[in-house]
């Protein structure tokens, strides 16, 4: 009797198919180990920009081909410690004592956020941490895949293990987006209020916090309603909120 050979053409595309998925696994490897390079960088030295500054520069050139954006390095002790207790106060009140991520409150945002699908409303709810916040300005895009959130909490629980809290807080409030081109508490505190970020009152502060959620709407519209009520909340928060 004849032995039955194996199909070579059959074996031959396994091989390829099984090359290539350990190809993209090294690929993937070498891309969070490059990540986490980057975050031990981030820990001691401070970043000159973010993916989310560098992705909104692209759009304001598509209009303006020498347009630039506000941006000026502060220090954390060269910050008003009224805006730390209002953007903790507004952001993330657990700050101090979660690891990263505040699990309940991302499930509460995606079951409001499918809700929300379901009735055809364009109005969605965060329920990011600073850190989670910080990990997708800093190095993500601002597209909502999963994939990207994904690679939000990878970078979350290695910036958390890696870095103070002080630190994280300093780096968010560098280069959280405030405005139209507006970057980090010191140009938001000259473009608002014509002052430094050492010198922010408390209501200066907490309406600065306010901004946050959608500061480039309110770049624009700076005496709404919702506004003016939520600087309010925030100014007779600010005092118990607890800071690095």
């Amino acid at each position: 009797m004849a032995t039955r050979r194996p199909a070579t053409g059959h074996w031959t595309i396994k091989r390829i198919i099984l090359a290539s998925l350990m190809a993209l696994l090294c690929l993937a490897i070498l891309y969070e180990l490059w990540l986490f390079c980057m975050v031990v960088w981030y820990a001691h030295h401070n970043p000159g920009s973010s993916a989310v500054m560098r992705e909104q520069l692209a759009e304001l050139r598509k209009d303006d081909p020498r347009a630039t954006l506000k941006f000026t390095w502060a220090d954390y002790d060269r910050i008003s410690a009224n805006l730390k207790r209002a953007v903790v106060g507004s952001e993330d009140a657990n700050f101090l004592e979660h690891d990263g991520v505040e699990w309940e409150a991302m499930r509460k945002a995606w079951e409001y956020n499918q809700k929300q699908a379901e009735l055809g409303r364009a109005k969605m709810r965060g329920g990011s941490t600073i850190t989670q916040q910080l990990a997708k300005n800093l190095f993500l895009s601002g597209s909502r895949t999963y994939l990207r959130k994904g690679q939000e909490l990878i970078l979350t629980f290695m910036i958390e293990r890696v870095m103070t809290k002080q630190r994280i807080l300093e780096l968010y409030l560098n280069i959280a987006e405030w405005g139209v081109g507006v970057f980090g508490a010191e140009a938001a505190s000259q473009h608002y209020f014509n002052t430094s970020a050492a010198r922010l009152g408390t209501a200066q502060a907490a309406r600065l916090a306010a901004m946050l959620p959608n500061p480039r709407y309110y770049d624009k519209h700076r005496g709404t309603a919702y506004l003016n009520s939520r600087t309010g909340i925030l100014q007779r928060r600010m005092p118990q909120v607890e800071i690095p």
